[in-house]
């Protein structure tokens, strides 16, 4: 019901606004992003709320608005069913080690079609963008039986390699090194003396900061969620990660709601916490190839 209020709000919003022009025009525009916000916040909060309620109240009705008192219960529930902390563990490795490996490679592949020209280059950038239409899951078995092939099974190596570049953090870079990273900058730098490789983190790298914010919290989050490739690959649950973890309590059909959205609340806030930090940063280096040719 809410839901529908609020989109009922926007609509309306978005209709005032087409009439009214200047002052009337922004407040309406800020009306229509303050309920954008709320819609975007409230399943966030419905699930704060719910980890401090027991199963019966979560499904009583009508529902809860404020927090409980059930908290404790509710941790002592959790950790009864799950190992939380040691998946908490096993999803930071995994998710840690391949966004930066990702923010490496594809870093040095998007600068490498951005500025050098070497032999092959455009028909190798087609080829990336082919398969950048090819659906993930088309893969999915072949690169499965990879695994099984290398002994990969149960260990996060089948997780973090494979993924260590992909096609779409190479375009990413590429577009913003063409964008940002000027070519007088790079001869001023090759001019002083600095191999390629000083070139790339001392100069290329700074420039492109908003690119790596951008790119690592796209990785982050897909790594973090990622539910099929470790349901696949991990067998043992000391190995499982978050979103595997989290499968123990809901395949129960006693399953303790509170403990549930306790353990889904764990699972969110690094990942809230990891988009607050990079996107002031993003933020903070908008500007930062902005110069004068």
């Amino acid at each position: 019901m809410a839901f529908l209020l609020i989109v009922c709000g926007i609509i309306i919003a978005l209709v005032v606004l087409c009439k009214f022009s200047g002052l009337w025009r922004k407040i309406t525009l800020y009306m229509i992003l303050i309920l954008l916000a709320l819609t975007m916040i409230l399943p966030f909060y419905r699930m704060f709320i719910m980890a401090t309620y027991t199963s019966n109240k979560i499904m009583a009705y009508p529902p809860v608005i404020w927090f409980g008192a059930s908290l404790p219960a509710n941790i002592a529930s959790m950790q009864k069913t799950i190992d939380i902390s040691r998946a908490f563990i096993n999803s930071a490795i995994v998710t840690s080690i391949n966004t930066v490996m990702v923010l490496l490679f594809c870093s040095m592949g998007g600068y490498a079609f951005a500025v050098h020209n070497f032999k092959f280059k455009k028909p190798l950038f087609t080829i990336l963008l082919i398969t950048m239409m090819v659906p993930w899951t088309a893969g999915i078995v072949p690169w499965f039986w990879l695994m099984t092939k290398f002994g990969w099974l149960n260990s996060f190596k089948a997780l973090i390699i494979p993924s260590a570049a992909n096609a779409f953090g190479i375009f990413w870079m590429r577009q913003y090194c063409l964008r940002n990273v000027h070519q007088s900058i790079l001869d001023a730098a090759r001019i002083d003396g600095c191999s390629e490789w000083t070139v790339f983190f001392r100069v290329v790298t700074p420039v492109i900061l908003p690119a790596y914010a951008s790119l690592g919290i796209m990785q982050f989050v897909n790594v973090w969620n990622d539910f099929i490739q470790p349901m696949m690959i991990l067998r043992k649950r000391p190995l499982m990660t978050l979103p595997l973890i989290l499968r123990v309590i809901v395949g129960d059909r006693s399953a303790d709601y509170g403990a549930l959205m306790l353990a889904s609340t764990i699972a969110v806030l690094p990942l809230l916490i990891v988009f607050l930090l990079a996107s002031k940063f993003f933020m903070s280096g908008l500007t930062a190839g902005a110069i004068k040719e």
